[in-house]
């Protein structure tokens, strides 16, 4: 309770913060948003029906931006180190509805704390400029040299997003297709990049030594392979510094899958 006073109470009474705190220890409890399971296990002296009700009005009149609740959580980790940042889309329906969202989560503990998100109004991947807009509210209300890198998946890739992260000098190991044409400026030539891995043996991890250029943006690649069944798998990286470093946080980008899977097959929605 005193986390939270001490965080929200310029923007909510205490009443309200209270009725937070005794819905997230339902939450927690329950494992379900439904308003009837919820209120049944308030640890309040008032009849279930009353702690509906009170739930009810919270959610039709409490105004809470994102950055009071985005806010709350950065300062609640209390991270005194730089933090790694991981973005990913995921999409799943409920009932009739198409729920797109594309998540900034921080990684911690083997885990992704969701710090800020955005729905979109479409199906399929965000655009370059709905990454750069995400990641430059983060820069504004928290700065950027709390940002040790920010993780990413295949379909975060475009020349004006790559562009965006090496200008403003943030580590950025992300996985690219196989066949993604990179231009090398020593041969200058255009190669399909896989072509650069392919004497790779199997689980053998290896870092192009030489600057490639992809999407106009100088960059670093490093690939380790593996073969399964008889199928050859690449899992090819592009990165602006420190190489070396991007697989062991590109595993670290995994964690956003874990949160989004507990998003929609383990609690409870009805």
């Amino acid at each position: 309770m005193s986390v939270f006073t001490a965080h929200l109470s310029n923007d909510l009474n205490l009443a309200r913060i209270r009725l937070i705190c005794l819905f997230i220890t339902a939450l927690c409890k329950v494992k379900s948003v439904n308003y009837s399971k919820l209120s049944s296990r308030f640890d309040s002296p008032s009849a279930a029906s009353s702690c509906f009700r009170r739930i009810q009005r919270f959610m039709a009149q409490a105004d809470l931006p994102m950055r009071l609740i985005s806010t709350l959580i950065f300062n609640i980790l209390q991270n005194d180190s730089p933090v790694v940042l991981v973005m990913d889309r995921t999409n799943w329906k409920f009932g009739q509805q198409n729920i797109n969202i594309r998540m900034l989560g921080i990684s911690y503990k083997s885990a992704a704390i969701p710090i800020m998100f955005k729905m979109l109004d479409k199906r399929g991947n965000s655009n370059s400029q709905e990454r750069i807009t995400l990641v430059q509210n983060f820069i504004d209300w928290f700065g950027q040299d709390c940002i040790d890198c920010i993780l990413a998946d295949r379909e975060f890739i475009g020349e004006k997003w790559l562009g965006f992260l090496n200008e403003h000098s943030i580590r950025n190991p992300i996985r690219i297709r196989n066949n993604f044409k990179v231009f090398l400026p020593r041969k200058q030539k255009e190669i399909t990049v896989w072509h650069l891995f392919n004497n790779l043996k199997s689980k053998e991890f290896r870092h192009y030594q030489h600057i490639v250029e992809m999407h106009g943006q100088l960059c670093y690649l490093s690939a380790t392979k593996t073969v399964i069944d008889g199928k050859i798998e690449f899992l090819i990286l592009v990165s602006f510094n420190k190489s070396q470093q991007a697989l062991e946080y590109y595993r670290r980008g995994w964690n956003i899958e874990t949160l989004f899977r507990f998003m929609k097959s383990s609690v409870d929605l009805i």
